[in-house]
């Protein structure tokens, strides 16, 4: 056999080394190509001056509600450090109160942030009552209940990537509740057939945990399923949370269109009557106009001494 025919007796721990060698240069070279790399984005980033953006809850607004829902405004104000425009990729929303989500959604396709610059992106919400009040059972109307906004905003900036911005604000919200309205007596201050000038003495009370602040109130009165008119409020008042106010306002009517009725009105019975309407109240949380409403009620017609009647208040209803 030929020296060149013999078999190569390599030893098994060199060629080891030597693979591993390899791999070690291998990786060394790769690890330095990622440093390369890492260092150019830096420094591309700190030469074009490309950040991320910063955001922040600048306000929550109640543009309306009432009895049914509540619309809500959230402004949230979006910096853009960048020389270019940034996409607004997503916007996802949610409403809680105690760890329960009374609603959420997302925005796509938000719109774009200006370069160098900043805006004022609106997310409109709305919050049904009556879907409040089904799902959760301790939710009751007239309160007011805690809320957590939590807001998360998906940007794409260049060199940097897609982040999502997490934002929350906390606050509070009502449940509102309709007041309850009763007249209670009818004092006239001038009386005839023709024409008669009285006064409706309301009895307010407000059942929510808030106060009313009254300016308005618009409302028709029937008395034995006639119609006297509608009456409306000449000053201001304030019902306190949980509380009864009195308020007084003056209606003309002519009795004698009130047929069988109006012998039970001279008389000083008790005589049915409905009213239908409206009040704008100011409230802790904003403008509110809430219906008021009162059928089947029983109310007492009073006259001053100088027509022949008694003005005595102490047995009037």
């Amino acid at each position: 056999m030929a020296s060149s025919d013999k078999p190569e007796i390599v030893d098994r721990d060199a060629k080891d080394k030597e693979r591993d060698n390899k791999e070690e240069e291998k990786g060394g070279f790769m690890d330095k190509v990622k440093d390369f790399i890492q260092d150019i984005g830096e420094k591309i980033e700190g030469a074009i001056g490309f950040g991320k953006p910063t955001a922040d809850v600048s306000g929550i607004h109640l543009p309306k509600i009432n009895l049914e829902r509540a619309d809500i405004v959230v402004d949230v104000l979006i910096k853009n450090p960048n020389p270019i425009p940034i996409p607004l990729v997503d916007i996802n929303y949610l409403i809680e109160s105690d760890g329960r989500k009374l609603v959420s959604g997302l925005i796509p396709d938000a719109g774009t942030i200006q370069a160098h610059g900043e805006e004022t992106v609106k997310i409109p919400v709305t919050l049904i009552y009556d879907d409040i009040k089904s799902t959760y059972d301790d939710i009751k109307p007239g309160s007011i209940i805690p809320y957590k906004i939590k807001v998360e905003l998906l940007v794409d900036v260049p060199v940097i990537g897609r982040i999502t911005i997490p934002l929350e604000k906390t606050g509070e919200i009502p449940i509102p509740y309709k007041p309850d309205i009763d007249l209670e007596k009818i004092k006239f201050e001038k009386f005839s057939f023709e024409e008669t000038v009285a006064v409706l003495h309301l009895k307010l009370e407000n059942k929510n945990d808030f106060d009313l602040g009254l300016n308005a109130l618009e409302y028709e009165v029937w008395l034995s399923d006639v119609s006297i008119g509608a009456a409306e409020l000449t000053k201001s008042a304030k019902i306190d949370k949980n509380g009864i106010n009195y308020i007084d306002i003056p209606v003309t009517f002519k009795p004698k269109e009130f047929g069988s009725a109006l012998w039970d009105m001279i008389r000083g019975r008790g005589i049915g009557y409905t009213m239908k309407g409206n009040i704008d109240v100011d409230t802790p949380f904003g403008a509110m106009k809430l219906p008021i409403s009162k059928e089947g009620g029983t109310t007492r017609l009073k006259k001053n001494k100088e027509d022949g009647g008694d003005e005595d208040d102490d047995d009037e209803e």
